[in-house]
């Protein structure tokens, strides 16, 4: 089932599935102008209101890029502020999504591009992409990998990255953890995606949700407050939910537990 624009189309398996894919409509670069970052802000806020959902997967059309950024026609004064306020909005609610997100990399992942796929929990990528940040040639920087990537490789690293705004290939971002799975080509990119819906959607929407929330808090807090708030979703929301106690039953009576997804 799609639901289809110019700009940005959502698929799903049956209108029932717990799983998305949104694809950036834009190729053959799908750069993210103004117009495709409203309505990539409006899919995500309408999917966040899904409370079956476990999976979404973003990927760009065509055969060049995943992305290869915001339009450089939106960094203008007249246009700046209007464009960070609608691609960090955007930014925003998909790392908010429970559900996990999965970003489909085949091809050029460049500046909003990159930081767009890094925001989702899950990249997986194939040997041909190629990522970078090469915003320094435009006189400016791009605040979400400044925010995002020191966490994940440090302060010096990041500044190499965003001062030289050298372009790199799918060995180093996989070696740097930009990249978790490197993928041969896009045939072996898509049965990655279909095996990866599988293993999770066998599972309850309701705690593979919640895991994604305490594993959040533990990226965010150091370890005694971490498992404190892991904690306390574990008892008090968990343990209040119908699968959960479906799950160890149904283990308990050697059966496949028959999940309510809440």
């Amino acid at each position: 089932m799609n639901a289809t624009s110019d700009l940005l189309v959502l698929t799903r398996e049956s209108p029932a599935s717990r799983a998305a894919t949104l694809t950036f409509g834009r190729p053959p670069l799908n750069i993210l102008d103004l117009e495709l970052l409203a309505a990539l802000d409006a899919r995500i806020e309408n999917l966040a209101r899904e409370s079956d959902l476990q999976l979404v997967f973003l990927r760009g059309a065509g055969e060049k890029a995943f992305s290869a950024g915001v339009s450089v026609q939106d960094h203008t004064p007249d246009k700046v502020d209007r464009m960070l306020l609608s691609f960090h909005g955007a930014i925003g609610k998909l790392r908010d999504l429970e559900a996990m997100t999965v970003a489909l990399v085949d091809g050029h992942c460049l500046g909003g591009g990159m930081e767009l796929a890094l925001a989702c929990d899950l990249v997986l990528a194939t040997e041909r992409s190629r990522f970078g940040q090469p915003e320094i040639a435009l006189g400016c920087y791009p605040p979400v990998a400044a925010a995002l990537y020191p966490q994940r490789i440090g302060g010096g690293r990041t500044l190499e990255l965003l001062l030289t705004g050298r372009t790199f290939d799918c060995t180093e971002a996989e070696r740097l953890g930009f990249v978790h799975e490197r993928l041969g080509d896009r045939a072996a990119l898509e049965a990655r995606g279909a095996e990866l819906t599988l293993s999770i959607l066998r599972h309850s929407a309701a705690v593979t949700r919640l895991t994604k929330r305490a594993v959040r808090a533990g990226e965010s807090r150091a370890y005694p407050a971490a498992l404190a708030e892991a904690e306390r979703i574990y008892l008090r929301e968990l343990t209040a939910t119908a699968d959960m106690p479906e799950g160890i039953q149904a283990f308990i009576e050697k059966r496949p537990p028959v999940w309510q997804h809440r």
